[in-house]
C-alpha cells in the first residue's frame, strides 16, 4: 500500500465532513475551489489529495457531493464498523465512552477497562467499567479492533503490551508517553500538551 502523508488523511477526513454539510443543504455537486475554500486551502491541493486515489469529478462539473461521499468513506475504511475498547476509566476515559459521535461514524465503544476497585461495575452510558484483570479473557471471546489506552503513562506500555498480545493491531494513545509497538500496530497519540503549545505559538506570533 501506498504510504499518504497523515496531513492528507487528515484533510480528506475533512471533505468527508464538508461534503456532508453541503448534502444536507441540497447540493448535489461542489467544486474543488468550495471544498477548498471551506478547508482553508487550494483547489489545487483538493485535487492532489483525492488523485491519490483514483479520478474524481469531470472538469468544469465538480464533483457529485453523494458518490465523493461514498468513496472517501470507503477510503478512510468508514464503511464497515470497528469495534473499540478503552483501558482506564478516569475523566477521559469516561468522556470517550459517553461520547456519542463515535457509533454515527463506525466506531462501536464495546468495553472500558480500570483496575480501581471504585470504579468497576460503575455504568457509562450502557457499559459497565470490567475489571482490568478479565482483558485478555474477554479479548479471547470479544474481537477488538482498536483499543484506546486512556491510563498514568507509567501503566501505558504494559495495557499497550496486553491489547497487543490480545491481537488489537490499532492503539489511540492518550497517555503522555511514546508507545513502543510491533511494526504491524498502528498508533496514533493524543497529546493535548502539544495542542496547547502549538495554539500558544499561534497566539505568541501573531
Amino acid at each position: 500500500m501506498r504510504k499518504i502523508a497523515e496531513s492528507t488523511v487528515r484533510r480528506l477526513s475533512l471533505y468527508l465532513r464538508f461534503l456532508e454539510e453541503f448534502e444536507e443543504q441540497g447540493a448535489s455537486t461542489i467544486s474543488s475551489a468550495a471544498l477548498a475554500t471551506r478547508g482553508g486551502t487550494t483547489s489545487a491541493q483538493v485535487r492532489k489529495d483525492l488523485s491519490f486515489f483514483g479520478s474524481f469529478g469531470k472538469r468544469g462539473l465538480g464533483y457529485e457531493v453523494p458518490a465523493l461521499k461514498q468513496q472517501l468513506r470507503e477510503i478512510l475504511g468508514l464503511d464497515r464498523r470497528y469495534r473499540v475498547v478503552v483501558v482506564g476509566a478516569g475523566k477521559i476515559g469516561s468522556a470517550l465512552v459517553q461520547y456519542g459521535g463515535f457509533k454515527d461514524r463506525g466506531f462501536d465503544l464495546v468495553a472500558i477497562y480500570d483496575n480501581d476497585p471504585a470504579k468497576i461495575g460503575k455504568k457509562w452510558n450502557g457499559l459497565s467499567v470490567r475489571d482490568a484483570a478479565q482483558l485478555e479473557q474477554d479479548l479471547k471471546h470479544e474481537r477488538a479492533d482498536i483499543g484506546a489506552v486512556v491510563t498514568s503513562a507509567d501503566a501505558a506500555q504494559s495495557v499497550a503490551d496486553r491489547l497487543v498480545g490480545c491481537g488489537v493491531t490499532a492503539i489511540l494513545n492518550f497517555a503522555p508517553v511514546q508507545l513502543t509497538v510491533p511494526e504491524q500496530v498502528a498508533v496514533k497519540t493524543v497529546n493535548l500538551v502539544l495542542e496547547l503549545e502549538a495554539l500558544s505559538y499561534v497566539l505568541a506570533n501573531r
